[in-house]
This record gives structure tokens, sequence and C-alpha cells, in this order.
């Protein structure tokens, strides 16, 4: 982007927009290596805190990434297009596929981590899931890995009453996932309802996510409900928001 004599904005935010708009134009493509600081402040008459404070706002917007003793480089990485009703819908987990193959086309998923625990429930997360005193839920906490790259946190709550016993309770819970077998279970979800904000990430969701701290996240919070409204399953998401494009597509 070019400047101008009356253009008020920080310096590092005009070489920021610089580069960014070289990277748009294909000037830079992933994986290309930026110019560094001391290219920076030769080019563009600034001091290094300057070339830096420009480097770092590419890379808090997950545009660049840094590597350690090479420099700041373009992100490879593409983004992950969520399709929020497709992925959900019953002939997708029905069928035995996971809700996941319909967003990542021919790459490579994994779940890394997976832990599964029989918990008290969390203050709100029973009063949603119309719990009685002394109910517990079964907690199911795992970290999405996509292309190398990890991209999401998921913690899901399940009323232990309705799971218990089920292969929702193992790590692996099969095909079709936890949705296939609560429809086995009686409990089929014919409803789900998403609540989407966005903030900055703890410390620990930036640890986990290998995002810089100043990279927002997205937060969806799914309630999945059976038959006669009866709420089955909260699952509470945290995305890097770098990474997804979230897609609605749906008839007027």
């Amino acid at each position: 982007m070019a400047s101008t004599d009356n253009d008020r904005r920080p310096k590092y935010q005009r070489i920021a927009d610089s580069l960014r708009e070289a990277i748009r134009s294909g000037t830079y493509g992933p994986g290309d290596r930026l110019p560094g600081e001391n290219e920076l402040m030769a080019t563009h008459g600034v001091a290094r805190m300057t070339a830096r404070q420009a480097l770092s706002v590419l890379k808090d917007e997950g545009v660049a990434e840094s590597r350690k003793g090479a420099g700041v480089f373009v992100r490879a990485f593409r983004p992950l297009r969520r399709r929020g009703i497709q992925r959900l819908s019953q002939e997708q987990w029905g069928s035995g596929r996971s809700i996941w193959s319909a967003d990542i086309e021919n790459r490579t998923l994994t779940v890394d981590q997976v832990t599964v625990s029989e918990e008290e429930a969390p203050e709100g997360i029973g009063a949603v899931l119309e719990l009685g005193d002394g109910d517990t839920v079964c907690v199911r906490r795992r970290r999405f890995v996509l292309d190398g790259k990890p991209v999401l946190l998921a913690t899901s709550y399940l009323p232990t009453s309705v799971v218990a016993g089920s292969a929702i309770m193992q790590e692996d819970t099969g095909p079709g996932g936890t949705y296939a077998r609560l429809a086995e279970l009686g409990y089929k979800p014919v409803h789900f309802r998403e609540e989407i904000r966005s903030r900055m990430p703890t410390k620990g969701e930036a640890d986990q996510l290998s995002i810089s701290a100043g990279t927002p996240v997205i937060l969806i919070c799914r309630t999945a409900f059976a038959d006669e409204g009866r709420p089955v399953e909260i699952n509470e998401m945290t995305l890097d928001a770098a990474s997804y494009i979230l897609e609605y597509d749906f008839d007027a």
C-alpha cells in the first residue's frame, strides 16, 4: 500500500500494510522469506523497533511466522473452511463419516491429544444439560491437528447417565463419532445450536495452538439436542482464528 504525506498512521502500520499487499499480490508466496529487520530499516528509513513492530503485526494476524535463526516467512498453512451446517447433518455422521470429513477434503487431520473422564459438571454446564444434584458428566478433551498445525481445542460434556458404558467413554468413539453413538443409545441429535464469539487467547491456549499471544481465537459453543428438546452434549471449541474460514450455506 502506498503511503502519502498526510498518512498519520504509525510507520510500522504502513510498513505492515505494504508487506501485506505484497503477499496478496503474490510478490511473496507461501513459505517465502519476508524482508528482515535490517532490510526494512534500510528501505523505509526507520529504527529497528519500528521494523520489528511491522513484522509483529503480520505474525499476530497469522499471515507470517518466525523460524528461529532463519527470519520471518509467509505462513504456508491453508485456512480450513469449516462448513457449519453441512458437517452436522445426519447424513454425515449417520453414515459413519466424521463430521470433519465435510471440512478437510484430502488433507491430513489427527487428534494428537485425547482425555476422557467422569467429572462433576462445571458451573453452568449442569444447568444447560438439565442435570440433577450429584449428576456427573463425561468430559472429552481433544486437540485437533491439521497438516501438522494445531487448529482446534475441544471439550465436550455429556450426561454420564446417558453415555455410561458406551464407546463415548472411550478415547475412540468409532465410526460417525459421538453423534452416531448417541443415536445408538436412543438420543439421536435432531437439533444443534452454536454460539460464536472471539477474544485473545490465554497463555495455555496460545501454547497448545502454537500461536502468538496476539492472534485471536474463535470460541464456538455447540449444544446438541435430542427429541423433545433434550440437551445431550455441550461442546466448547477454541479455534485458531487465522486457521479458519467459517462458512454457513443455507436457503433463504
